[in-house]
């Protein structure tokens, strides 16, 4: 088996999320795969599997939503099956906080509130941190302390958050969290060796 695919789990999958997913995977180089996005998610883990492994470059984005439905729905059945795949590594997940507080909620490494700022506390769907230090509540959420990730940092409503990530401005909160999945994975280092073969070095 070669070498693994780099994955990012995205906890949201509605139109605001797709096109500022989108953005996120150009301007790192990688790719979004663009029929995940639905609220909910229509596509089956299998399904998606397939797609990131006939995507030409890595990091490749993935949106799962459970549009609001407490407990296991297909978002999550079909993010455990990508994240359980051999073929596949998750080097990190965006937790994205839902509209209403319900039961689920996951741990956070991190948060990034809408002024950009990194908080130890969860933050809520606006951006604002919230009361409980590593704890974030999100729709599509149940299962991520299951998966054991490297790193899940909780965010704010992707490309909205009081038009602090809005598409306009370059998502920059959403392009923080990718920023730093791609830097504690030491992704960035591993393409720049890939890139320039030592014996061609001049």
């Amino acid at each position: 088996m070669g070498q693994r695919r780099k994955v990012i789990l995205v906890t949201d999958g509605d139109i605001y999320a797709a096109k500022t997913i989108e953005l996120a995977a150009k301007n790192v180089g990688g790719r979004c795969i663009s029929s995940s996005k639905g609220n909910p998610s229509k596509r089956t883990g299998p399904e998606l599997v397939q797609m990131i492994l006939k995507t030409p470059n890595d990091p490749v984005f993935v949106m799962f939503d459970d549009s609001g439905l407490t407990g296991e729905g297909t978002g999550e059945m079909a993010m455990k099956h990508v994240a359980h795949h051999p073929e596949i590594e998750v080097i990190g997940a965006i937790a994205v906080a839902s509209k209403t507080h319900q039961a689920e909620w996951t741990k956070v490494h991190v948060a990034i509130d809408r002024e950009g700022e990194l908080t130890e506390y969860g933050v809520d769907k606006h951006g604002l941190p919230e009361m409980e230090p590593h704890k974030m509540s999100g729709d599509t959420v149940y299962c991520l302390d299951s998966l054991d990730l490297p790193l899940v940092v909780g965010i704010g409503d992707i490309g909205k958050m009081g038009r602090k990530d809005d598409l306009s401005k370059g998502s920059p909160i959403t392009m923080k969290a990718v920023e730093l999945i791609l830097e504690r994975s030491g992704f960035h280092e591993e393409r720049q060796s890939k890139r320039v073969p030592r014996s061609e070095e001049k």
